[in-house]
């Protein structure tokens, strides 16, 4: 069971320091020294990156964190508080980056492919806006992990 907590704990840092990475150092970074066009051939080597790695650390989050609740607990009646919160989070976090991935990520791309710098702007804005808030509750999820058994 260690190891898998060590899975579960590493795949959602890998995630959440990712997003804080890309968001609060890498993106004022990119602004201030490319323009537009260079900006935007830097994300899309950026997030052709990152997002499959999300994927797979979804995947480790998911049958870590259910091996988990059903081995430890015995299932969701006798997890913690904290445990539903961070389950909850979890999934609206999975699901915001699956919009990401197959929506404005998808035009960002065909955006580029097509030439179409506007567009492609318009769509890294709406990328930005869903990272910021992936970033708020991952790092809810982070707080709530470390210390939600402490208060309840």
């Amino acid at each position: 069971m260690s190891l898998v907590l060590a899975l579960h704990t590493l795949a959602a840092v890998i995630w959440v320091g990712g997003m804080t990475f890309a968001y609060c150092f890498l993106r004022p970074a990119a602004g201030a020294t490319l323009d537009g066009p260079q900006r935007q051939s830097l994300w899309q080597a950026v997030f052709g990156r990152f997002f499959p790695a999300v994927w797979l650390l979804i995947a480790i989050l998911l049958a870590s964190g259910y091996y988990m609740l059903f081995g430890l607990y015995g299932g969701f009646a006798g997890a913690g508080v904290h445990i539903h919160i961070m389950h909850g989070l979890g999934l609206l976090m999975m699901l915001l980056f699956a919009h990401i991935f197959f929506a404005p990520w998808r035009r960002f791309r065909q955006a580029l492919d097509n030439g179409d710098t506007a567009t492609a702007a318009a769509k890294l804005e709406q990328i930005r806006l869903f990272v910021a808030i992936n970033l708020g509750l991952g790092l809810i999820v982070v707080a709530v992990a470390s210390g939600g058994r402490l208060v309840g």
